[in-house]
């Protein structure tokens, strides 16, 4: 069983905002932000997740804030922050961990479906970055700002459209950490690969059979596994930690697909 190494208190006196908290690796991000000593603030589209979510840190010993929010929606995103800031006074730590995709062949997928993807997991990110680095971080010139990217960082087959998004996300978090580090706030991008959480059950038991192999450590990750990353980059023990990329794969992203490619039609 999994078993984070940070101390009880690493978090203490810090306030996280954690998007798509209600389910799979932002609920266990805002779990661990909060057994750590954080205040937490969950926000996504299901109130009933986001509830379960708060009764969960409760029973830790921290305190939590469900705001239930369509974050593809720019005055949702406001409500958010106006919520967070009335309850708690700051935002210093915001994990970007919602998003969406589905599979599909990329001749397959239209500009709408790619739009979708993109409006939610790249314009959506990049509002609520702004929002909270405008009415937070930069003012307090304080925060961490942690992007989740995908593994492997190469061609994802059937995932063209999500793959770009979660690049723009890689490369933000640089470019972030080029530009905001003069208000002493850093940007890390964590990249997971094959986890285990519920999005993956749609997808097929042979499928998911076929990520496990090829992954190098021959198992799935969980969600605990990239939370307890999440929340150390987040942590003053990474305070010299900023505009990198970090790989939660299992050595996916080292090692590629490990399957041969399709064969050429004629």
């Amino acid at each position: 069983m999994h078993r984070s190494s940070l101390a009880p208190d690493a978090h203490a006196g810090s306030v996280a905002l954690v998007s798509g908290g209600g389910t799979g690796i932002g609920r266990a991000a805002a779990l661990e932000l909060a057994r750590t000593g954080a205040r937490v603030v969950v926000c996504g589209r299901r109130a009933d997740l986001l509830e379960e979510t708060v009764a969960a840190i409760a029973a830790v010993g921290s305190e939590a804030l469900a705001v239930p929010a369509d974050l593809r929606e720019h005055a949702a995103v406001a409500q958010v922050v106006d919520a967070a800031l009335e309850r708690f006074g700051a935002v210093d730590v915001l994990v970007n961990n919602a998003g969406g995709q589905f599979e599909a062949a990329a001749e397959d997928i239209s500009l709408n479906g790619w739009r979708a993807v993109h409006r939610i997991s790249v314009d959506a990110v990049w509002d609520m970055t702004h929002e909270v680095a405008t009415r937070s971080m930069i003012p307090n010139r304080r925060g961490v700002v942690v992007f989740v990217g995908f593994s492997p960082r190469r061609a994802v087959p059937k995932m063209a459209h999500a793959a770009a998004a979660r690049a723009a996300v890689d490369n933000l978090a640089a470019g972030l950490a080029a530009e905001w580090s003069r208000y002493g706030i850093r940007a890390v991008c964590v990249s997971p690969g094959n986890i285990d959480t519920e999005a993956i059950v749609a997808y097929g038991e042979e499928e998911i059979d076929g990520w496990r192999r090829s992954v190098p450590l021959g198992r799935l990750g969980t969600a605990e596994e990239v939370a307890s990353v999440i929340a150390f980059v987040a942590s003053l023990g990474a305070s010299y930690v900023t505009g990198a990329t970090i790989l939660v794969d299992g050595g996916l992203d080292a090692w590629g697909q490990g399957s041969p490619p399709p064969a050429p039609e004629a």
